[in-house]
């Protein structure tokens, strides 16, 4: 049974003037000193969402950033933004489920917008995030107070639909939980990259989640759902490491210090090429960072006491040429440093190779949404996830606990 038939959508239900929790995903980055929210991808992804929810009694659930962070800050920015983008009032409250979001809540009229306080600034969402007893989260003081005040609610936030807390999945079990715009698009999108029958899938796996593009890597050649996996950025020199190559001390200790568990990543590497390394594409060339300068270098020639900043023009031609021949394509992460413009011809030959070939192409992680945006390609790719590490659990097929109570909600509800 495809996902698409185990859960309910708007398609489903008439919301009109019921009162409607709606949670989304509207984790921006900010500006670390004005706390300005410099993209508002996420949030404007939501709109045809909250369009669709014009005349309900609609009550808005997010968060921003978690404790310790720098943009940990409170929602009233993003309420802000959602009044511009929408055009319509969007009344802020600086609470979540205390008597006066509750008054507030009982007392609105149909089309009103309530957008409630920053979800993880309550100790239930961080404390229990995680936790795999569903039970707990439904009993949660943020369940229990807000789910009486509800007729449905509508679940959106497929970029957090990989983790387990109280807003994410504890409303399911109490009140009928339907999907969003985001998150029907997501699933039904995505979901076409193991049920469409297409005969030549390649997915490039860049940028710094190694951890997560390891086990992508073996989960889809395991299960023959990819036939290509190209390698570049930090999940390509992973690789090169792994096939016997020293990148050099400097980027060696990089690796060290950025990934607490580089060596047992570097061995499971090794285990894939083993496996599958007719399967695996790595750099054949590279580029050096030189005083800010570029330089391509062949792979042969390392290791090197300069950083490695991007993939060199051989692989990019080998890439493209690869990505012309597929069918499908799934690209998650960049090749190299590309907030830097002198390092940034790797990721932008990709992407644009990706947006011109006639293959059906699903973007996925936040840096690659950027890429995506900044080139001007978002009408050129099929499919941009609002998620990061929610796409890669869902490519890696790993349970997502969002999805999974969808799923519940309409076995009990309906």
């Amino acid at each position: 049974m495809a996902y698409e038939e185990e859960i309910l959508t708007l398609d489903h239900l008439d919301l009109k003037g019921k009162t409607v929790g709606l949670r989304v995903d509207f984790n921006s980055p900010l500006d670390p000193e004005t706390k300005r929210i410099l993209d508002d991808h996420r949030i404007r992804s939501h709109i045809p969402t909250i369009n669709e929810l014009s005349d309900s009694k609609l009550v808005i659930i997010a968060h921003q950033s978690r404790p310790g962070k720098k943009d940990y800050i409170p929602l009233k920015v993003h309420a802000q933004r959602l009044n511009k983008l929408l055009r319509r009032k969007v009344d802020y409250i600086d609470g979540l489920f205390d008597n006066r979001v509750k008054s507030k809540i009982q007392n609105m009229d149909e089309s009103d917008i309530l957008f409630l306080e920053n979800a993880r600034f309550y100790a239930e969402e961080t404390y229990l995030k995680g936790n795999p007893d569903i039970s707990i989260h439904e009993n949660s003081h943020i369940v229990k107070e807000l789910a009486p005040l509800f007729d449905y609610f509508v679940h959106d936030a497929f970029a957090a639909a990989h983790r387990a807390q109280p807003t994410l999945v504890g409303f399911a079990g109490k009140i009928t939980t339907i999907a969003g715009r985001v998150m029907e698009k997501e699933i039904v999108d995505m979901s076409k990259a193991f049920n469409e029958g297409f005969e030549n899938k390649i997915i490039l796996l860049g940028g710094m989640k190694v951890d997560d593009s390891l086990e992508i890597t073996e989960t889809m050649l395991d299960d023959e759902n990819m036939d290509k996996v190209l390698t570049m950025g930090v999940v390509g020199n992973i690789f090169l490491m792994a096939d016997g190559y020293d990148l050099g001390e400097g980027n060696r200790k990089f690796l060290e210090r950025e990934l607490s568990n580089y060596g047992s990543l570097v061995e499971k590497a090794k285990d894939l090429l083993e496996e599958y390394g007719d399967k695996i594409y790595i750099p054949v060339d590279v580029v050096l960072n030189i005083g800010g300068k570029r330089k391509g270098a062949p792979i042969d020639v390392l290791p090197s006491k300069y950083p490695i900043f991007d993939i060199g023009l051989d692989t990019i031609v080998k890439y493209k040429q690869i990505i012309e021949d597929s069918d499908l394509v799934i690209v998650n992460g960049p090749a190299g440093v590309f907030e830097m413009d002198e390092f940034s011809i790797g990721t932008r030959e990709i992407f644009k190779s990706v947006a011109e070939s006639n293959t059906f192409s699903i973007i996925g992680g936040g840096h690659s949404t950027a890429v995506v945006e900044k080139l001007d390609l978002v009408n050129d790719v099929n499919h941009i996830s609002t998620g990061g590490g929610s796409c890669i659990s869902f490519l890696a097929q790993r349970e997502m606990p969002g999805i999974e109570a969808l799923k519940r909600s309409k076995k009990k509800f309906h």
